[in-house]
């Protein structure tokens, strides 16, 4: 289909029906696109419609077929990156799991991929810096921390649960650069075939796969000075070159620094980056590798807000107040490293495997403020740890394709392990009640630990606390029939959960869980026409079963610390998509439902009920005239819990979703300006809920963002200078309500500010 997409892309402006146009040249097109790596410059002649002539039909060679170029692969793959789509902030296609690289249009799911020059454009400094523009997506807080979260489809996946090229737990688990990818790609809904178990226990809702950056085939020598967010300052070069016979290697190397204060009071962070990528393009096999470092030292961060004993949520306060204690920090360093190949047994079978390790260092002192009551008074008090993991990751797979009559078979056998050692020391002092308000927060510089305090492990030197170990093994196969119009996907996966929990103190075994799951999978896409798609799937995701509490209302539980058997959340959904080659849409409409568990009447803790989450996602992309791009949806989310052992929850919202929100970026060039171009964001977000009772009510807000870059030569060298203002409006908003399920704890929204940068092309 990515020849689809490229045929309509040259030939769509042109109003003659494409199924007139001259064989010959569809062949030439074919053709060359049958080559692996090859993409055909249309960037410029998709808009060149006075050199086709609809009289005669015929298309000038010259302007259609610009030059043949080979497209380096983050996957090792033959193929290469799907091409950018018109407008180029998003992709044709994303990597779907195992099935690996599909075009939008070809896949019974609902996909995205954001490419490196809409994350540039946007300034984005993080993953969730660049989510929060889509559509279907809201970020949120980890619990006690400051690790991104996202509500997808209305469930939380953790930056834990991001994988890196394929492979879970091998990127930074709290906070992720931009400079560390290429592209961020999000596969929305459910995918326990397709990717195997989350290690964090999320992903019900989406999974977020993100690309490394290869070396293209120009060289490229970046340098990009930034300031802005308050007081802060960045400096990143980004280097690349291929080299060999035929340019076969690849080298790229990126780097990043950025250090001052934030725009909210008393607030800085210091970060450094380095990551080094490097790939071979052989006949028959395929290399490439990764190495990265990044650095990440936060300091009087502003917490999370909870919520006890109040009848109503606090209004949001001014956007830029911080109520951090003085003394709070947050480091987190990491260094991690990963390495793929495939290789061609014919042209019908190849082989492919990677293999990631990750080890990371972190280290935090905190002070989450807890609300209890609207006046916004309420209390403090200091929470220490300390963590080292180490990660491995690895996957083994074979591929291929086969015919059986006029049936054409796309299959997959893949293997998938995963494994994580986590230590970890903690220390609480929660008998040390600070007492502070949220308008007017009290600085406390002692932050000596209380006669109360409680300490789990050493801090200073973090012993084992948890393993988790994840082994599957998955088949697939996707049978086309009447020319590719009716494709069907049928896939399984055979998942293993294996997790073992210590003392921290002792080193004595606490918990032991050893489950296994099938989890099987079923999509449909038909195609009507070259511009429509219809599809529909069955798909499942898996998580370890919840922990049974110890006492319920002071009154010991059966089965207490018994874990239960893996949650299994079942997702149907079915869509429509639509792509003329300049402006793409999909509309989804899905229903999952995700297994609860509580204590019943026998005071046993038993999995029970369901968060029961429906909806539609409209999502529209592309560019709808020569100077305008646009990335624009809406998201309706029905997000109920059902039979949860508490009649007067049951039917009330999950915390944190809300019913409505909706994105609207726009870029526009100004033709008065030859070079200038002017960007916008509107987002929405409507009502929450902060507790499961729908008591604590916390309101909506909308969002205006305003930019504009401008793209000049200076000394004979290309300088893109890029600007924007966050929160023009001023809003004061809780931006997040929860990031941990059960949980509702609030994150303020960012203030209004100013971030510039300059990129310079030598």
């Amino acid at each position: 289909m990515q020849l689809s997409r490229l045929y309509s892309a040259i030939f769509r402006l042109n109003p003659m029906n494409v199924s007139d146009t001259p064989l010959s040249l569809k062949s030439v097109c074919s053709s060359c696109l049958s080559t692996s790596m090859v993409i055909l410059g249309v960037s410029q002649a998709a808009w060149a419609q006075t050199d086709i002539n609809t009289d005669t039909q015929s298309v000038d060679p010259s302007v259609v077929l610009d030059t043949i170029v080979v497209t380096s692969s983050a996957d090792a793959s033959a193929d290469g990156l799907p091409p950018a789509y018109a407008g180029e902030q998003v992709a044709t296609g994303s990597r779907v799991g195992i099935l690996g690289n599909q075009d939008i249009m070809d896949t019974p799911y609902s996909t995205v991929s954001y490419t490196n020059e809409y994350i540039t454009n946007q300034q984005a400094q993080s993953v969730g810096d660049l989510l929060k523009k889509d559509p279907t997506v809201r970020v949120a807080r980890g619990y006690g921390n400051f690790q991104e979260a996202y509500f997808m489809r209305g469930f939380v996946t953790t930056s834990d649960d991001t994988m890196f090229n394929g492979l879970y737990g091998i990127l930074p688990r709290q906070y992720i650069a931009t400079e560390l990818f290429e592209r961020v790609e999000v596969q929305r809904g459910a995918s326990a075939m397709l990717n195997g178990a989350a290690p964090g226990g999320g992903n019900a809702g989406g999974t977020i796969n993100l690309l490394p950056k290869r070396a293209g085939n120009e060289p490229l020598r970046e340098v990009t000075l930034g300031y802005g967010q308050g007081d802060q300052g960045k400096v990143a070069v980004d280097v690349s070159d291929r080299f060999g016979t035929e340019d076969a290697f690849g080298v790229r190397f990126n780097a990043a620094y950025q250090d001052g204060d934030s725009a909210i009071d008393d607030e800085s962070s210091t970060l450094g980056l380095a990551a080094f990528g490097l790939d071979y393009q052989g006949d028959q096999y395929r290399l490439s590798a990764d190495l990265g470092w990044q650095d990440n030292r936060l300091k009087e961060t502003r917490p999370n807000v909870n919520l006890a004993g109040v009848t109503s949520v606090p209004n949001a306060p001014k956007a830029s107040k911080n109520w951090a204690q003085p003394w709070t920090y947050s480091n987190e360093e990491d260094v991690f490293g990963t390495i793929r190949g495939e290789y061609d047994f014919s042209d019908t079978v190849t082989a492919y495997g990677a293999y990631g390790i990750r080890h990371g260092d972190e280290d935090n002192s905190l002070s989450d403020f807890t609300v209890t009551n609207a006046n916004g008074t309420g209390y403090v008090y200091r929470f220490d740890n300390t963590r080292e993991d180490l990660v491995q990751s690895a996957e083994l797979g074979l591929r291929g394709q086969w015919q059986t009559g006029k049936i054409d078979h796309d299959w997959v056998l893949a293997a998938d392990l995963y494994d994580r050692e986590e230590k970890g020391a903690y220390a609480f002092d929660f008998g040390n009640q600070l007492a502070t308000n949220l308008y007017n927060p009290t600085d406390y510089r002692d932050n000596s630990w209380s006669d109360t305090a409680f300490f789990g492990g050493d801090l200073d030197n973090p012993k084992l606390t948890n393993e988790t170990k994840l082994q599957s093994f998955a088949l697939a196969d996707t049978f086309s029939l009447f020319d590719d119009k009716l494709k069907t996907t049928l896939g399984v996966r055979h998942q293993n959960i294996k997790t073992t929990s210590y003392d921290p103190n002792t080193q004595a075994q606490t918990s032991d869980y050893d489950e296994s799951k099938w989890t099987p999978s079923i999509g449909l896409v038909y195609q009507p026409s070259m511009d429509w798609s219809v599809y529909g799937n069955y798909i499942e995701s898996l998580a370890k079963g919840k922990p049974a509490p110890l006492t319920q209302n002071e009154t010991p539980v059966t089965n207490g610390g018994q874990e239960l058997a893996p949650y299994i959340s079942k997702q149907t959904e079915v869509g429509v998509k639509y792509d003329n080659g300049l402006i793409g849409s999909s509309l989804a409409i899905f229903h999952t439902e995700e297994p609860r568990a509580y204590v019943d009447d026998t005071n046993t803790f038993v999995a029970a009920g369901e968060n029961r989450h429906q909806g539609a996602e409209l999502s529209v992309f592309g560019s709808p005239s020569e100077n305008m791009r646009i990335i624009a949806g809406v998201s309706y989310l029905s997000a109920k819990q059902k039979d949860t052992g508490d009649i007067s929850l049951d039917g009330n919202r999950v915390i944190g979703i809300p019913k409505l929100q909706s994105n609207v970026n726009l870029e526009y060039d100004l033709a008065a300006v030859e070079g200038l171009t002017l960007t916008g964001d509107i987002i929405h977000t409507g009502t929450r809920y902060a507790d499961a009772a729908n008591t604590l009510k916390v309101d909506g807000y909308t969002t205006l963002d305003l930019g504009a870059r401008y793209r000049t030569m200076l000394a004979g060298q290309e300088v893109t200078l890029r600007g924007m203002v966050t929160n023009v409006t001023g809003e004061d908003y809780w931006q997040s309500v929860g990031g941990l399920p059960g949980y509702g704890h609030l994150n303020a929204g960012e203030p209004t500010a100013l971030k510039v940068s300059a990129t310079f092309d030598f």
